[in-house]
């Protein structure tokens, strides 16, 4: 989909000294797609890593690797002397920092400067300039940007700081002033809950970003998220590649962002577009940045902040301009100028991109861990070339997911002719992801991709929050799920272990006459609870003529039914003469089925063979996810309430609050704040009242 813009050195870029090892100072998936472009322009690659990250794919990829330190990012991604260290151990002339970590950091910048090594980033006044909220709501207003109202002065005395949300009216957004990426901020919807949001985003803060200064903004209802993607050189040059919606969010971050923004009309894209350059080039600012502004039901449009580096979702906006964003930064680095004017740039098709999170969407999207025994992408089973679907990510199956570094996997970008198309294409896209081992938020993703709202463009930021009761709705199945279900899971069994295959059984069964197995369905998600919510599908099945034939009895319905294995993961399930083509899969004793209208998940399990039943739950109160303990909350002893907060963890950089599972007390607490806990651990001791 992209192509190599051509470059012509300009007489000033072409006295800089180019570089022909380019240092990627991140991980994960952004490492790995920094690294491709780098190995396309002929760049040595150098990666950095940590103890976790020892066998992590982007040092697989990389030329070579240099470890930074311990598992924990201050003491290895976000230690300036171990990677300028890793830099010059390798004669590497330029650090990329992807996004997060140092990719703001303008000590780091500074450092880099004085090493004589050349950062592919915007110079450390720049990043200062917009690194502080507060200070660039006030350089944008000089700029003639427009702001939201709101309070970013210096003293952040917490009575002062809540009269001025008083002022403000509510509801009101608590933002950390040196934050990004969701971390230290709060909708706040009364008075009364300003303090407590107060001190949670002051700990995110501080945790993430060292720095627990806050602003105070007037939050708007229903806006769109809609942020616009600027490249300025070290020339005078600056332009906008067009904008992205990035509205569709959760905890403040983007889930999924797709270009062009739907329904902007040309003038507002170029007012846009223009007072984005405008707030770039206020700042002095050189290479890849984003301007984000909230745009409001009546086309007025607000300026939140300005992303001095790489966007997650700078692929998007590679797909509909046939740009490589990357390779734009690291020829400005070089000291080449722009390639394009802004006339020059256009506008093809629609993108798409999903993030891939490990999380656990029904469980308030809980970070997950563990070992992914698969992660692919069938494409040729799902119809789909590498035209039409981009997958970026930095894990392969086999590799271990950890609880130390952001929940996200990989991103799936797609591109169709128009905005319909493109959908079309992200639903059947992720229905032929295959993640196995870990729990993700695949199959929310889908429910999102296919909502009526989503498809008819009712977006704002709230767009989740509003629709909650549709995409978290309790899960019915039809009978065509408990049925295709049944056969997939009997077919995938067989292929897994030739001895359970119904066709090699010496239990009485014959050629050419009936066999019976009886097999349980249910929702994974009450495999603990009793067997009323179970399905039982009865299977009689015959081999004629080289086809398997079945006949499935559920309830006093009974349907007749064969399967056909097609290429990748696709299956073929005919119920009554009606085909429908599946991507399948049994990920343990779960069986997946999907296809670009959503995704299907039941526990399957033989009931007239061994009974891999129920267990009980457990009782005790235990850590859902591995994590840090941040606080505790109440004295052991005193009596709590149902759902008062007992103790926060943090895990990924997000904060969870552990709650009373009833009334009672706390009689002890197993961890003290700075602990590191793992999942499934006994964190306190509960007694239930009488």
């Amino acid at each position: 989909m992209s192509h190599s813009p051509t470059f012509e050195k300009s007489e000033k870029a072409a006295r800089t000294t180019p570089f022909d090892t380019l240092l990627v100072a991140n991980r994960g998936e952004i490492a790995c797609r920094v690294m491709r472009t780098a190995r396309r322009m002929g760049l040595k690659t150098v990666a950095v890593y940590s103890d976790a990250d020892a066998s992590a794919r982007h040092v697989r990829e990389a030329d070579e690797a240099v470890r930074l330190g311990p598992a924990a990012a201050r003491e290895s991604y976000l230690n300036i002397d171990a990677v300028i260290d890793a830099a010059k151990r390798t004669g590497t002339g330029a650090i990329h920092p992807g996004y997060g970590f140092l990719s703001e950091n303008g000590s780091f910048v500074k450092a880099l400067e004085e090493a004589g090594i050349t950062f592919v980033g915007p110079p450390a006044s720049a990043i200062a300039a917009m690194g502080d909220k507060s200070a660039a709501k006030a350089r944008m207003a000089n700029a003639g940007v427009p702001l939201v109202p709101g309070y970013h002065g210096d003293n952040q005395d917490d009575a002062l700081l809540r009269t001025e949300a008083d002022k403000i009216g509510y509801p009101v957004m608590i933002k950390a002033s040196a934050g990004g990426g969701g971390k230290g901020m709060r909708v706040v919807e009364s008075g009364n809950a300003f303090q407590a949001a107060l001190e949670g985003c002051r700990r995110e803060s501080k945790a993430a970003f060292g720095d627990d200064r806050m602003l105070i903004e007037k939050y708007l209802v229903q806006p769109r998220h809609v942020e616009v993607q600027v490249f300025c050189d070290r020339h005078g040059n600056g332009v906008y590649l067009f904008e992205r919606d990035c509205s569709v969010q959760r905890r403040h971050q983007k889930v999924i962002e797709e270009a062009p923004a739907p329904g902007m009309t040309p003038e507002l894209r170029s007012a846009m577009g223009d007072a984005a350059v405008r707030a770039a080039q206020e700042i002095g600012y050189v290479g890849a940045g984003t301007v984000e502004f909230l745009l409001d039901a009546d086309g007025s449009f607000y300026f939140m902040e300005m992303n001095t580096r790489l966007q997650v979702e700078h692929p998007v906006t590679e797909m509909i301009t046939g740009q490589d964003l990357v390779e734009w930064q690291l020829r400005v680095a070089m000291g080449e100028p722009l390639p394009f004017s802004q006339d020059e740039l256009t506008i093809t098709g629609h993108s798409f991109e999903a993030r891939i999170y490990a999380e656990d969407p029904e469980q308030d999207f809980l970070p997950a861990t563990g070992l992914l025994n698969r992660f692919a992408l069938d494409l040729v089973g799902a119809g789909l070339s590498a035209d039409q679907v981009r997958l970026d990510s930095g894990v392969e199956s086999g590799d271990a997911v950890s609880m130390h570094y952001d929940p996200m996997l990989a991103k799936l970008i797609v591109h169709g002719p128009d905005r319909d198309a493109a959908l079309a294409t992200l639903n059947r896209a992720l229905a032929a992801l295959d993640v196995q081992g870990v729990v993700t938020n695949r199959a929310f993703l889908m429910r999102l991709a296919t909502h009526p709202g989503f498809k008819n463009v009712e977006l704002d930021t709230r767009f989740i929050e509003r629709n909650e009761a549709t995409l978290f709705a309790p899960r019915t199945y039809s009978m065509d799920a408990y049925a295709s279900a049944a056969l997939i899971g009997l077919h995938q069994l067989a292929q897994e272990c030739e001895s359970d295959s119904p066709w090699d059984r010496h239990d009485g069964f014959r050629l050419n006459a009936p066999h019976t197995i009886r097999i349980a369905l249910c929702d994974p998600a009450n495999v603990q609870a009793d067997d009323s919510d179970e399905a039982v599908v009865i299977v009689e099945g015959k081999r004629s003529a080289g086809e398997s034939l079945w006949n499935l009895t559920i309830g006093d319905e009974t349907l007749t039914a064969s399967l056909q294995p097609l290429t990748g993961d696709a299956v073929a399930v005919t119920l009554n003469g009606h085909r429908r083509r599946l991507q399948a899969r049994r990920d343990g004793h779960v069986v997946v089925m999907a296809d670009p209208s959503g995704e299907t998940r039941l526990f399957w399990r033989r009931i007239d063979a061994v009974d891999h039943g129920h267990h009980e739950a457990e009782s005790t109160l235990t850590a859902p996810m591995n994590g840090t303990v941040v606080a505790l909350l109440v004295e052991p002893g005193k009596a709590v309430e149902k759902g008062m907060p007992l103790m926060v963890m943090e895990a990924m950089k997000m904060e969870h609050t552990m709650t009373a599972p009833a009334d009672g007390s706390v009689e002890a607490f197993h961890f003290q704040a700075g602990d590191t806990v793992s999942q499934g651990a006994v964190l306190l001791d509960f007694a239930p009242s009488e």
